[in-house]
């Protein structure tokens, strides 16, 4: 049976009341989604990291710190001794990826590797088997509210037919940008199976139950394959 997660990003989300924000999605959500950026590899800045480590000790869900930072090499290690469950670095800022990869596994926590929309899956494909997750952006990375990019599903398809060959583990494939009830389901279908829900879930009247939601259009591109 396929397993999808959805991981909402607290981009959108209100600054003033993170806590409560955190709250009104925990029960319905399988990873919080942080996202980290520093003003140099994307032109938006977010949380330091004092910031994020709060978040992260206070979060009720696991957290995924997608770290769209210049300095991965020296950062990304710091994001899991934090307590983050899956550190997610960006393959374009990162100088020794696999040296960034040993020591997230060694801190204990998930790997993920990002690509932004200009980067051939070709350019990760050798760190696949090593990691456990790959992010493909579906927008380009800096801003919340995106429009999906709908023209990176076959990149999306690439790394679904790659990822089905390597033995279980099996990473997991996961989209960032535009995802809503209209998208979430293109994106399945071209084989993502976790997905990053910022400005859809934080901008509905109640994000719990539109996390509910976009998990009925899920099941229901599983009826239709």
């Amino acid at each position: 049976m396929k397993i999808f997660r959805i991981c909402p990003s607290i981009l959108n989300a209100g600054r003033d009341n993170l806590p409560s924000e955190i709250s009104r999605i925990a029960q319905d959500s399988d990873f919080l989604h942080l996202d980290v950026m520093d003003n140099i590899f994307v032109p938006n800045f977010t949380f330091s990291f004092s910031e994020s480590e709060e978040i992260i000790g206070k979060s009720p869900l696991p957290v995924d710190a997608h770290l769209m930072i210049a300095n991965p090499d020296e950062m990304a290690v710091a994001y899991a001794k934090a307590g983050s469950a899956s550190v997610t670095f960006h393959l374009e800022a990162a100088q020794a990826p696999f040296e960034i990869i040993s020591g997230l596994k060694a801190c204990g926590a998930r790997v993920g590797v990002g690509i932004k929309p200009a980067t051939p899956f070709e350019a990760v494909e050798e760190l696949l088997p090593l990691i456990d997750m790959l992010l493909v952006m579906t927008v380009e990375p800096g801003f919340g509210g995106q429009s999906f990019m709908s023209d990176m599903l076959p990149k999306v398809s690439k790394a679904r037919t790659f990822i089905d060959l390597l033995p279980d583990p099996k990473p997991w494939l996961e989209v960032d940008g535009g995802i809503s009830l209209n998208t979430i389901s293109q994106a399945a279908t071209a084989g993502a199976d976790t997905f990053v829900a910022g400005s859809a879930v934080f901008n509905a009247p109640i994000p719990g139950e539109m996390i509910k939601s976009l998990r009925v259009c899920l099941a229901e591109s599983i009826k239709e394959a």
